[in-house]
């Protein structure tokens, strides 16, 4: 595929009948299932910090089993240190376009179950978390999509640079960078990057930013059919 190329997309959602909201999101290899399940104001998580109590109505929770990518062996699932991660990204990404308890007096928690994966798992996601809360009848402020971007440089010369649009596994492990970018129409909500130079031009940020953009408008589109 072209650079700025997103790979194909599948979308679906309503996929299962007896839970509140559910979607199913594709692009490429990558397959994510988000399950969205509404509860009373009762049962929020409670946090407990230095700084005393809090709670949290809103919750996103990220799986990506063994299966996911292709490991076979007996099924014994706990999530790790990435899938926490992944699971706060997107998590972040739609936290600000909630409505508040008073408008929506429900405890919030979506469960974004991993399938299949081939790079941008975190992405699919948070796509797929917009789509299911979507179906689930909460009233979310905007649709929100997500897209990696990729950094490949010459050594010693970071200003020969190419940026790859909606990076597969390959692309991300032998690359310079994952930029992680979601949003809506109107602007970025959460941002994530990992990154192997000693630091990243301005520039290459401003470029980064714009391929996003270009690409989360393709995804926004596919994702409001």
């Amino acid at each position: 595929r072209k650079l700025d190329e997103i790979r194909d997309l599948e979308i679906d959602i309503g996929l299962l009948p007896r839970v509140h909201g559910s979607a199913l999101f594709r692009r490429g290899k990558t397959q994510c299932l988000s399950v969205a399940t509404l509860g009373s104001t009762r049962l929020v998580q409670t946090l407990e910090s230095f700084e005393g109590e809090e709670e949290k109505t809103f919750m996103h929770h990220y799986n990506a089993p063994h299966y996911s990518m292709g490991e076979a062996g007996r099924f014994a699932y706990y999530p790790g240190r990435r899938e926490v991660g992944h699971g706060h990204i997107g998590e972040n990404a739609l936290r600000k376009l909630l409505p508040s308890i008073e408008e929506f007096p429900y405890t919030i928690r979506v469960v974004s179950e991993i399938l299949a994966q081939q790079g941008s798992s975190s992405m699919a996601a948070t796509c797929g978390t917009s789509l299911a809360l979507m179906q689930a009848g909460v009233p979310i402020k905007a649709q929100v999509g997500g897209i990696s971007v990729g950094l490949v440089t010459e050594d010693d010369k970071l200003e020969n640079f190419k940026l790859l649009t909606d990076i597969e596994d390959v692309e991300d492990f032998y690359g310079d960078m994952d930029f992680k970018v979601t949003g809506t129409k109107k602007g970025v909500t959460a941002i994530q990057m990992d990154n192997k130079l000693m630091g990243v031009p301005v520039a290459i940020l401003k470029a980064a930013f714009l391929a996003s953009q270009k690409a989360r408008m393709q995804v926004i589109a596919a994702m409001d059919e």
